[in-house]
C-alpha cells in the first residue's frame, strides 16, 4: 500500500464575487499549504481551482499520516533535582510523576546553560484525516474576505452560502463537517446543463468529470485561455479584432463556468460618439468585448461570453442587442447634452467641488496649477500661453454627464469637448495626457505642453498634501502621491527634461498662500521623490549603494542623477573600479579625520615624492579634458577617462605618507587629495560603493 494519496478539497458555493475569486484561490492554497507544512505533512505539489460555485484544491501524494516524533521535556536542573547524599528531591519526583514514570526513567539534557533532569517521549504522528478538517477550517477562516454572511439561521459565516463539500483522501471520504456541511464525495456540475451530483471515485478525475459530465472548465487558467480564444476567433470571423482588456478577462473568467462566446452588433449611428466612451459602455456596464478594424477604428459589433451552450443561441444574441441599445443612447445623450457647455464655462462650477478641505476647491488648484505650468513650460521651451489655458479647463469635464457616468473618461472626454470649443490642439492633448502616466508602464505625455501640465499637477498635489501634514503613511495615501512622484520621475528622465526639482519644488509653493507655509516642506517632499526614484532604479536592478553613491553628492536636477547612475554603472564594469573605490573610501576617511585647514591648490614646489609628483602631474593633464566633460554632464567618458588614475593612485598610497609631521607638506598632500577626491565627487561619492 503507498504511504502517499492524493487530496481533493472542494468548497461549492453561491456565486463568488468575480473580482475576488482569483485572489480566494490564491490565498486557500496558500494557507493549506502552510497549514500542511506545519503539521508536517508535505505535499508534492497543489492544483488550485476555481470556478464561480466552487474553490478546489487537488494536493498530490499527501502522507497517508503524520511522522512519529520525539517530544522532549525538560525539568528542574540537576542540582535542585538530587540533594547532597544523591537522592531525588520533592522537584524531581514532581517532575516524574507529572510524567508519569519513576524517576529513574528519565534522562539528562545537557545544554550551554547547564544540566537539566529530561523526559523523552515518542508521539505518535495523526493520520492525515484526522488532521485535514481543522487544517482547511483554520484555512477558510484566514481567507481575506472584508465582509462575510451568514444564510439561514446557521452559525457559519463565509464569503458566500456554501451548498457542498468533497474531502476525498484517495477513494476514502473524510468525515468531517465544514462551516456546519457534511463532507462527501459528491460535486455538482453546471447550475443549468449538469444540476445533479456527480459521483468522484478519486482526486485525479475531478478537472476531467467536471468538463466531461459537468459543463463545467473548474480550471481558472485553461478557463481564461478558452474564453480568449473564443473572443479571437468571434472578432476573425467578423472582419476585426477584439480588444481584451486583462482586468475585464479576469472578470469574465469568474462569472462563467462554460463559456461560449457569442458576437453581436448595434446600429452604425452610435460610432458618431467618441469610441472610448462606447467602449466603456460595453466593458463596464455589458462585460462585452469591443471589435475594431486592422486601422484601431472601432466596429459596430461586440463580443459576449454566455454561461452556457445554448440550443438557440440567436435568442441569446438578441437579448444582448436589445439590452446594449439604452446603454449606447444613454452615451450618445450624454455626448449631445455636454457639448452644448463649453468647458470654460463649467470653471465656475469647479467652486463647490472641493480637493482638499485645508486647500481650497478644484477651482483654487487649477488656478494654482496654471501658474506653475506656465512657468514650467517657459523652462522646458514649450508654449506658456497653452500651459496656462489647459491647467484653467483639465478638471472642467469632472462637471460633464459623460465623465460622471464614466469615471475613467475623465481627461479623455476633456480632450474631445476642448477640441469641439475650438481649443488649440496642444490645449485638447494637454487635458488628455495630463493624467499620464496613471499607473506602472502607462504611456507618458508626449509634447511640452502637456508635460509641463503633468509635472506641475503632480508638484501641487504633493506640496499641498505635505504642507498639511498629510503625507502617505504605510498603505495609506489617499491622494496617490507615490504615484505622483513615481510620475515625476519618469516624465523628467524618459523625457529628458533637464529642469531642477528643487526649483519646480520652489516654484510650486509660491504658488500657494503664505499662511499655509508650503517651503518648510520643499526639503521633505525632495527626500519623499528620492526615495521613490530609489525604488525605480532597484526596479530595474540597479545596486542600492550605487544610488546612495549618487544621491549623496544631491544633486537637484533628476534627468542628471540618471545621467550620473548610468556613468557609474559603466564605470563599475571596469577593471579600476574596485581600487578606485577603495582609494575615495581612504581619501574620505582620511579627509574626515584631517582637523586642519586644507589649501585649495597644490603648491608643485612641495612636492617631493615621485609619486605624489606623478599623482599632480596626472591629474593637472585629466584636469583639462575631464572638467568640461563634467560640466557638460558627459559623465560616461569622464569617469573611463578617469579611471586612467588607477596606477597613479596607488602608487601615491603604496610610497607616499600623508600625515607627515612637517605642517607644509602634509597641508599640500591634503590637497592633493581633496582636489582628487572632487574631481570624482561632481559625479558621485564613490567612496560609498560596496566591493
Amino acid at each position: 500500500m503507498s504511504d502517499t494519496r492524493d487530496l481533493l478539497i472542494e468548497i461549492g458555493t453561491e456565486e463568488l464575487p468575480p473580482k475576488a475569486l482569483r485572489k480566494l484561490s490564491q490565498a486557500f492554497a496558500d494557507a493549506m499549504s502552510e497549514a500542511l507544512a506545519g503539521a508536517g505533512l508535505e505535499a508534492r505539489h497543489i492544483r488550485l481551482y476555481a470556478a464561480p460555485r466552487r474553490l478546489a484544491l487537488l494536493i498530490k501524494s499527501l502522507p497517508i499520516a503524520q511522522a512519529d516524533r520525539e517530544n522532549v521535556r525538560r525539568g528542574p536542573a540537576l542540582a535542585a533535582a538530587f540533594d547532597d547524599e544523591g537522592c531525588p528531591t520533592q522537584a524531581a519526583i514532581g517532575f516524574a510523576a507529572s510524567c508519569g514514570v519513576a524517576v529513574e526513567a528519565l534522562d539528562q539534557l545537557e545544554t550551554p546553560k547547564g544540566s537539566w533532569l529530561s523526559f523523552r517521549a515518542l508521539e505518535a504522528g495523526q493520520s492525515t484525516p484526522q488532521v485535514i478538517p481543522e487544517l482547511v477550517s483554520k484555512s477558510l477562516a484566514a481567507l481575506p474576505i472584508p465582509k462575510r454572511m451568514r444564510w439561514g439561521s446557521r452559525a457559519e459565516e463565509f464569503v458566500r452560502p456554501i451548498h457542498w463539500v468533497v474531502l476525498l483522501f484517495g477513494d476514502e471520504v473524510i468525515d468531517a463537517e465544514i462551516l456546519g456541511t457534511k463532507a462527501d464525495r459528491y460535486t455538482h456540475g453546471h447550475r443549468f446543463h449538469h444540476p445533479q451530483p456527480i459521483y468522484l471515485n478519486e482526486p485525479e478525475a475531478y478537472l476531467s468529470i467536471l468538463e466531461c459530465e459537468g459543463y463545467v472548465l473548474a480550471d481558472y487558467n485553461n478557463r481564461r485561455e478558452a474564453i480568449r480564444s473564443q473572443v479571437i476567433e468571434q472578432a476573425q470571423a467578423l472582419g476585426g479584432e477584439a480588444l481584451i482588456d486583462d482586468s475585464l478577462l479576469d472578470e469574465v473568467t469568474a462569472l462563467v463556468e462554460w463559456p461560449v462566446a457569442l458576437s453581436g452588433q448595434f446600429d452604425d449611428s452610435f460610432l458618431q460618439i467618441p469610441s472610448e466612451a462606447l467602449i466603456s459602455s460595453m466593458q463596464d456596464h455589458q462585460k462585452y468585448f469591443p471589435v475594431i478594424d486592422k486601422n484601431g477604428a472601432l466596429l459596430a459589433h461586440f463580443i459576449t461570453v454566455a454561461n452556457l451552450a445554448s440550443k438557440d443561441p440567436a435568442q441569446i444574441k438578441t437579448g444582448n442587442e436589445r439590452v446594449i441599445r439604452p446603454r449606447l443612447a444613454d452615451a450618445a445623450f450624454f455626448w449631445n447634452q455636454d457639448r452644448k457647455q463649453t468647458l470654460a464655462q463649467r470653471a465656475d462650477g469647479l467652486r463647490n467641488m472641493v480637493f482638499q478641505k485645508k486647500l481650497g476647491t478644484l477651482y483654487d488648484k487649477q488656478e494654482r496649477v496654471a501658474a506653475l505650468a506656465g512657468r514650467i513650460a517657459a523652462l522646458i521651451h514649450a508654449d506658456q500661453a497653452h500651459a496656462e489655458r489647459a491647467a484653467r479647463l483639465s478638471k472642467c469635464d469632472l462637471l460633464t454627464s459623460m465623465v460622471f457616468e464614466f469615471p475613467e473618461l475623465q481627461g479623455v472626454m476633456g480632450r474631445y469637448y476642448a477640441l469641439h470649443d475650438g481649443e488649440p490642439i496642444e490645449v485638447a492633448e494637454a487635458i488628455a495626457q495630463h493624467y499620464r502616466p496613471r499607473f506602472a508602464g502607462d504611456a507618458l505625455p508626449e509634447a511640452g505642453v502637456s508635460q509641463a501640465l503633468a509635472l506641475a499637477d503632480r508638484l501641487d498635489s504633493l506640496i499641498g498634501i505635505f504642507a498639511i501634514g498629510q503625507p502617505p503613511s504605510g498603505d495609506k495615501d489617499p491622494f496617490a502621491l507615490r504615484r505622483a512622484a513615481l510620475g515625476v520621475i519618469r516624465i523628467c528622465i524618459e523625457k529628458t527634461l533637464d529642469i531642477d526639482l528643487q526649483r519646480l519644488l520652489e516654484e510650486a509653493t509660491a504658488t500657494y498662500d503664505s499662511s499655509l507655509d508650503a517651503p518648510e516642506v520643499i526639503d521633505q517632499v525632495f527626500a519623499y521623490v528620492m526615495d521613490r526614484l530609489r525604488g525605480y532604479y532597484q526596479e530595474q536592478a540597479v545596486a542600492p549603494d550605487l544610488i546612495d553613491a549618487v544621491l549623496a553628492t544631491r544633486p537637484t536636477r533628476v534627468l542628471d542623477i540618471d545621467r550620473r547612475i548610468q556613468a557609474c554603472s559603466a564605470f563599475r564594469r571596469l577593471p579600476e573600479a574596485q581600487s578606485l573605490a577603495a582609494a575615495n573610501k581612504r581619501i574620505s576617511n582620511i579627509l574626515r579625520k584631517s582637523n586642519e585647514s586644507i589649501p585649495a591648490n597644490v603648491d608643485s614646489a612641495l612636492l617631493r615624492d615621485p609619486a605624489e609628483r606623478q599623482l599632480a602631474s596626472q591629474l593637472e593633464a585629466l584636469n583639462a579634458e575631464v572638467v568640461p566633460l563634467l560640466e557638460a554632464g558627459d559623465y560616461t567618458p569622464a569617469l573611463a577617462q578617469l579611471a586612467a588614475l588607477r596606477d597613479s593612485v596607488d602608487a601615491f598610497f603604496d610610497q607616499v605618507m600623508v600625515m607627515v609631521d612637517d605642517p607644509a607638506l602634509r597641508a599640500n598632500r591634503l590637497a592633493l587629495l581633496k582636489n582628487l577626491g572632487d574631481l570624482f565627487l561632481q559625479v558621485a561619492d564613490l567612496s560609498r560603493l560596496q566591493s
